[in-house]
């Protein structure tokens, strides 16, 4: 995994703020602000945020929405098992928070070529925080022959105060503090996500985005 603050490319941090999108809509509908989006080949062919609260489904993360669309769309399509996972192999995710222990699972099993998150999750982490589950080299968690992912490319991106904030709010909303505090922090983070394409391009370099 690299580590956070490296340099990415333009469009990794616009395929970021399009995730950060997500989780602002995931926001305004009194969910964990986590939002994603999947690119193949530099398109944006699904995008997904939290639902756990308006679905009463546990598992209806930010990516498991974004893979299950993907997944529909083929179907429709009559795409084979064969060209399914060909596809899976040539995108990449960027997510606003590192993928818990079950979404890194499912990224690993599907095959997906890369995955870019914005900050960590030191509770839940799969990508590293807690457990490595994109390291092809990882160890099954149960024994019995049960199916072992593949593994991905996984990097961390922004270390700035803007995605610490993140951080603090997804920490405070799984806490279930009080609604007033919640609320102010969801609106400090609502004018910082305005603003944070304009700070982004004060640290752009000649090689590159460097936060």
């Amino acid at each position: 995994m690299s580590s956070l603050g490296e340099e990415y490319p333009d469009d990794t941090l616009t395929f970021m703020l399009l995730a950060i999108e997500q989780a602002k809509v995931a926001m305004d509908c009194l969910e964990v602000p986590v939002g994603c989006v999947i690119v193949e080949d530099g398109k944006v062919i699904a995008s997904g945020r939290n639902r756990t609260t308006e679905t009463r489904n546990a598992t209806r993360h930010a990516e498991m929405e974004a893979i299950d669309t993907l997944l529909e769309q083929w179907r429709e399509k009559r795409l084979s098992q064969s060209e399914v996972a060909k596809t899976f192999s040539k995108c990449k995710l960027y997510v606003t928070c590192e993928p818990c222990i079950m979404c890194a699972a499912a990224l690993s099993f599907i095959g997906i070529k890369e995955v870019f998150y914005g900050c960590g999750n030191d509770k839940f982490g799969g990508c590293g925080s807690i457990l490595s589950l994109h390291s092809s080299s990882s160890e099954p968690l149960i024994s019995g022959g049960a199916p072992r992912g593949e593994g991905f490319k996984c990097n961390g991106v922004f270390t700035s105060r803007e995605i610490l904030m993140l951080q603090s709010l997804i920490g405070l909303l799984l806490n279930r503090q009080h609604n007033e505090q919640c609320s102010n922090k969801v609106l400090d983070f609502l004018k910082v996500c305005t603003s944070l394409s304009s700070i982004l391009q004060d640290f752009k370099t000649e090689s590159g985005w460097k936060l």
